[in-house]
């Protein structure tokens, strides 16, 4: 089953832009997503499981990474077309 995903992060840290490039690069740099930003948010298209399974890792990584920051995430079962 696919899923989609709308991501913002916000970090807890003056060096706010560094800590979203970051966060952003780790999702992109996984298999089987597609990924897709703009000004606002990011966007996660794939399976189920490795969706919810990037988004966990990747604030994982960046928790221990750059400390606290705060993660909004909206999940919408199915595929939508974020190609665009």
């Amino acid at each position: 089953m696919k899923l989609t995903a709308e991501l913002s992060l916000y970090p807890l840290n003056e060096a706010y832009i560094e800590v979203i490039k970051a966060f952003i690069a780790d999702l992109a740099g996984r298999e089987g997503l597609l990924v897709r930003t703009n000004a606002m948010s990011t966007q996660l298209c794939g399976d189920w499981d490795a969706v919810t399974g990037a988004v966990s890792a990747a604030l994982r990584e960046s928790h221990e990474r750059f400390g606290k920051q705060v993660l909004v995430c909206k999940f919408i079962p199915g595929e939508l077309d974020i190609a665009q």
